[in-house]
């Protein structure tokens, strides 16, 4: 009997499926990616619609980092600072930059400075609730939906955990976002004192490599985190919501993405462009590209896309007059803004009717 008993051990061990989890992770819903591909490594109810507390400020802070000028300075409001929980310790009639607000989100969660954010862009809090969903369906994140600019609870106030991996995945291309995110300290000035901001997140002084992302917490959503972390061999998103041991579960996370990946850096020579003049004395201006850079891990092909449409005479030396896109796979990593290198005059009707004409039919062939 104990031969056969063994003899059936060993049959089914050899033969029968057996369905095993790599992972033992205590979140509600949880998510691990390839940092650019998308790639779903592991996944635990990724799908379900969940509450995501301060994790939230990601699209926030994304939607701050597409800003022309970070460097702009706005004066704190009362509406700004009108709201309860963390704080990067804006007072009303304080100005602050932009790019403090940046760091006052990534850092110390402040929903302060979340709601300055949404009022210096949008004009009040509504409007930017507005942008950021408008936002995410440029995404394609159609299990996404906000209500507040800090990720204080709303009952329509809802992700998934793959939907904010592959949020954080688009918003890491964005160099002032990677450069924040990573950031562990930062002294700001803040109307003429100085004031230190420490990150909230763990992952980056206990994790090798570790590039942020953002930490989370309501009594509703529990504890959320966000981590990103890059080695030789690539870079990996981890998500987990309503996760009680959140740090341990994302350090296994990582390790478990990590050891997984392969990369390949690739770089693109900056060049000159030409784009055509509708009306002006020149048929053409020079455009050169402003800086711009992105991390590129595990992606052999990077795609650009020119935008250049025909501009209208007179052209100003430094004004937009296109943009490049940058593809990594099928996604948007980055926009390159094209500015004018010179300036075209327009034509004079009286002294120049033939040119006029020829440039005309130029316009006509590009419609």
């Amino acid at each position: 009997m104990k031969r056969l008993l063994s003899f059936a051990v060993i049959f089914a061990l050899l033969f029968c499926p057996v369905k095993t989890n790599a992972l033992s992770i205590n979140a509600r819903a949880s998510v691990l990616i390839d940092g650019l591909s998308g790639k779903v490594i592991y996944s635990l109810n990724e799908n379900e619609k969940l509450s995501m507390a301060s994790t939230t400020k990601i699209m926030t802070a994304l939607i701050l980092c597409e800003q022309e000028n970070l460097e702009k300075e706005i004066t704190v409001t009362k509406e700004m600072v009108a709201v309860e929980g963390t704080s990067m310790g804006l007072t009303v009639g304080t100005k602050v930059s932009l790019n403090d607000l940046l760091y006052g989100m990534l850092l110390s969660s402040g929903n302060d400075a979340a709601n300055a954010t949404a009022i210096a862009i949008s004009g009040s809090i509504p409007a930017f609730v507005s942008l950021m969903n408008q936002r995410a369906g440029e995404l394609g994140l159609k299990n996404t939906h906000f209500d507040t600019p800090s990720g204080l609870d709303g009952d329509t106030h809802y992700t998934t955990a793959l939907e904010l991996a592959l949020l954080t995945r688009y918003a890491l291309c964005n160099e002032r976002f990677y450069e924040a995110s990573k950031t562990k300290s930062i002294t700001i000035d803040l109307g003429g004192v100085n004031r230190t901001l420490y990150n909230h997140n763990k992952i980056l002084s206990t994790f090798d490599g570790a590039v942020g992302v953002k930490t989370g917490f309501t009594k509703k959503s529990g504890r959320c985190l966000v981590s990103a972390a890059e080695r030789e061999n690539g870079r990996v998103i981890a998500v987990t919501l309503n996760d009680p041991d959140d740090w341990n579960d994302h350090k296994e996370l990582l390790n478990y993405g990590l050891d997984r990946l392969s990369a390949e850096k690739q770089t693109f020579p900056k060049r000159n462009y030409k784009v055509e003049v509708i009306g002006g004395k020149e048929s053409f201006v020079t455009a050169y590209s402003t800086s711009v850079s992105f991390r590129t891990y595990n992606e052999k092909i990077i795609k650009r896309e020119y935008i250049m449409p025909y501009v209208s005479a007179p052209v100003k030396k430094g004004e937009e007059i296109g943009y490049i896109e940058y593809y990594c796979g099928n996604m948007l990593c980055a926009k390159e803004i094209l500015k004018a290198q010179n300036d075209v005059s327009a034509l004079s009707l009286a002294t120049k009717p033939k040119l006029i004409i020829m440039n005309f039919k130029r316009m006509l062939k590009l419609i």
